[in-house]
């Protein structure tokens, strides 16, 4: 049985899919779980060569992925091509930490006493991956699990299943081993039941997830009935503190590719500007001539730099966000609601913690200006939010911007750079709402391999009894 994704722009289909159910679930785990023995006894160069050999296989791939992103969540050309070049990198990154899974030697108090601590691979990972940067966030989510010597299974989302199928596509033609990396695909109706499947699954050791806070808490508690351990990454609602000494055109260009770029559906993306008032009615002025230059439109003509937004109900909670904003005081500086998914950028300045945005995700193109009286006041604003992903403060002073990113409570917090950046060797991850554990590099490997205590004992042993 299979289930239809439509076109977000054009209502059209975009893609079919195989309607997996529970029982098929099961007995891809089971593949995996089979399939995880050997391919955890193989060595750092097989397992890197195949790593390569599926990044180049995905670049291949580009105008597929390009195709596929387009129709099934609206993204410009540019943006799915960008994701491909990024997850191609992330593999690649990947396949170089297949030779850092290192471990130690530790003292013993023990006379003739070998002890040291391994590193090993856990069996199966499943992977949970979003929809807003498909390519990305699946490589990122099989990509140093595989590494590390884990057969994976990779829950693709109902809302992009084609895109999905492309990577697995690309792994398979790098020639790894069956049932090594895997599939699933599912209506959006049966999300909960095959989840669950997957997570209870015996040889399901680690779960990575990536998507909602109100999801992740669910796929939490789930695992945790089983006591396993899960890397969350979940919502956000990144602060971009401006000083009074920043400069004001950096801090705007990177405000404005922070907000709208995917058009603010990236779990990163700014949704709060903190301006301290010295220099607010400035920075203003210039960020909403910016935003009034950043056109939406149907992707495939590829025109304008923001495209449509994933669907309907996106347009209608960004709406909603605006409207309630404007009704307590709020004033609109660029774009407003709209009716379709080819949303504007939107800035609305003079946000107050009454209002809905001050708070809310809106995951869409909007963006709230909340002044500050200094810079205490804007660490205050900053901080006063239940997410902690990423972070951003701007000013010309280096010390400074340090001493102020130590006092922000988040994952990640650039000085002088968008709340946008993400870098496949960084330990990637938030705290608070946003989740716990980290992708990427040497904390990326912790996440998805056992630490075990083995010694070697080399002399006779003394017991009391």
């Amino acid at each position: 049985m299979d289930f239809e994704r439509k076109n977000p722009v054009t209502g059209e289909m975009a893609s079919r899919s195989r309607a997996m159910t529970p029982t098929d679930a099961i007995a891809i785990a089971d593949k995996a779980g089979a399939a995880s023995v050997a391919w955890g006894a193989s060595g750092p160069n097989v397992r890197r060569a195949l790593l390569a050999g599926a990044a180049a296989a995905l670049e291949t791939r580009t105008d597929a992925f390009v195709s596929a992103m387009m129709d099934e969540v609206g993204a410009t050309g540019g943006w799915a091509a960008f994701n491909v070049q990024f997850a191609a990198g992330m593999i690649r990154e990947a396949a170089a930490m297949t030779t850092q899974i290192g471990g130690e030697v530790i003292p013993s108090d023990t006379p003739g006493c070998l002890a040291m601590a391994l590193r090993e691979p856990v069996g199966v990972v499943l992977g949970i991956a979003p929809w807003n940067a498909p390519v990305i966030l699946g490589a990122r989510a099989i990509a140093l699990p595989l590494a590390c010597g884990n057969a994976v299974v990779l829950k693709a989302s109902e809302i992009c299943p084609r895109t999905y199928g492309l990577i697995i596509e690309a792994f398979a033609e790098a020639g790894f081993p069956d049932g090594v990396i895997n599939i699933v695909t599912h209506a959006p109706q049966d999300a909960n039941d095959v989840v669950g499947a997957l997570i209870d699954h015996p040889a399901v050791r680690r779960i990575n997830f990536t998507g909602s806070t109100a999801v992740g808490k669910i796929v939490a508690k789930r695992a945790a009935e089983h006591l396993k351990p899960c890397l969350l990454e979940l919502g956000g609602k990144a602060p971009l503190i401006v000083l009074e000494d920043a400069d004001l055109d950096e801090a705007v260009k990177a405000a404005a590719f922070g907000a709208f770029m995917n058009q603010g559906q990236i779990c990163m993306s700014t949704e709060r500007i903190i301006v301290v008032e010295a220099v607010a009615k400035e920075f203003a002025a210039r960020f909403a001539a910016k935003a009034k230059t950043l056109r939406a439109g149907d992707p495939r003509d590829g025109v304008t730099p923001l495209g449509a937004v994933v669907d309907r109900k996106t347009v209608l909670r960004v709406n909603a966000l605006v409207e309630d904003a404007l009704s307590k005081g709020a004033a609109l500086l660029a774009g407003g609601p709209a009716e379709t998914v080819a949303m504007p950028a939107t800035v609305v300045d003079g946000i107050v913690p009454s209002m809905a945005i001050y708070r809310d995700e809106s995951f869409g193109p909007v963006v709230g200006i909340i002044r500050a009286k200094n810079e205490a006041d804007a660490i205050r604003i900053a901080n006063d939010s239940e997410y902690g992903l990423s972070a951003a403060v701007f000013t010309r002073d280096a010390v400074r911007g340090l001493r102020v990113a130590r006092q922000i409570r988040s994952g990640i917090c650039h000085v002088n750079g968008p709340t946008v950046h993400d870098e496949a060797q960084m330990p990637f991850g938030g705290m608070h709402a946003s989740g716990y554990g980290r992708f990427g590099g040497k904390a990326g490997v912790d996440q998805f391999t056992e630490l075990r205590w083995i010694t070697l004992n080399t002399q006779p042993g003394h017991f009391p009894i």
